[in-house]
């Protein structure tokens, strides 16, 4: 069955439905509605994802979870399937704030979290807020702390014009994330599904405001936030973490993996050496069932 998806986003899923299956519903947040999945039943589990992806990265993850779990993973404002205003507060407060809502709204009770990239601090900043609300937490190549690091392929994506036209107009970041995230070439229907919600200008607004929003110094606004967040993570310490880290990350490199350790030395770690950003693409066989084992 062809389903359309409304919203600021007129999307037609049936070209990536045999890889995404899945109903997505919407829900109504100030400014505008967000997207999300919720499939399945039994204990929660909430996927976050970061930029530029969205639900779709997780779609192994849904699949392989939802005959014994309710899974949970939303569309950040912007992205996926959720509105796309052109004018909106496209910051990480904003972000966390709307998770808080969908999460409030939906009353799973206490969830597991897994995390990926934006999501760490999405998803961190959410949990440090309730840590009794948080069962046990799956960490894949993220941060949830402040560092200095940035590499130059990101930062020319926040130069004023260059950054507009590479990102809004040429699509430079979620194209490439096609290519330099990853270790496995990407099937032609994969590429596909990350790339559909972002086909203009307009569609893209978010992926550029995730970018500018990377705090690189104290006076930019979202430093504080990522600063409160890590200074909270030890009320997280006591919960069970599972780290799944793909090793040939250039972003999130073995700089940040050591950042989780050493904010969570119980840890259990496996690290995947020839995994890249992207490494639920590259180590899906492996990662869903030890996911799975995990969130027993």
């Amino acid at each position: 069955m062809q389903q359309t998806v409304a919203g600021d986003l007129d999307v037609d899923l049936a070209p990536i439905r045999n890889i995404y299956p899945f109903h997505t519903q919407r829900f109504a947040v100030p400014g505008g509605a967000l997207s999300y999945v919720d499939e399945g039943a039994g204990p929660p589990v909430a996927l976050i994802h970061g930029n530029p992806t969205w639900s779709f990265y997780y779609r192994r993850l849904i699949a392989g979870l939802r005959d014994t779990r309710r899974v949970i993973a939303p569309d950040h404002m912007g992205c996926g399937l959720s509105d796309k205003p052109q004018r909106y507060p496209y910051t990480l407060s904003t972000h966390i704030a709307n998770l808080e809502r969908l999460l409030s709204h939906l009353d799973p009770g206490p969830v597991d979290l897994v995390v990926h990239d934006w999501g760490g601090p999405i998803g961190m900043g959410w949990a440090t807020a309730h840590p009794e609300r948080v069962r046990r937490i799956v960490v894949l190549n993220t941060a949830a702390f402040l560092s200095p690091r940035l590499p130059w392929r990101i930062a020319v994506c926040r130069y004023p014009l260059v950054g507009d036209l590479a990102v809004r107009g040429l699509n430079a970041f979620a194209l490439g994330g096609t290519v330099m995230a990853v270790e496995r070439p990407m099937r032609p229907e994969v590429r596909y599904g990350y790339l559909l919600p972002y086909r203009s200008w307009r569609d893209r607004v978010a992926i550029q405001r995730f970018v500018r929003d990377i705090p690189m110094r104290p006076a930019h606004p979202t430093w504080a936030v990522v600063d409160a967040i890590d200074r909270n993570l030890a009320a997280l310490r006591n919960h069970p973490m599972l780290i799944l880290w793909g090793g040939k990350d250039w972003c999130f490199t073995d700089h940040f993996l050591a950042g989780w350790l050493e904010r969570f030395p119980a840890a259990e770690v496996v690290r995947f050496d020839d995994a890249g950003h992207y490494v639920l693409e590259d180590a899906h066989e492996e990662i869903v069932p030890r996911v799975r084992r995990f969130l027993r």
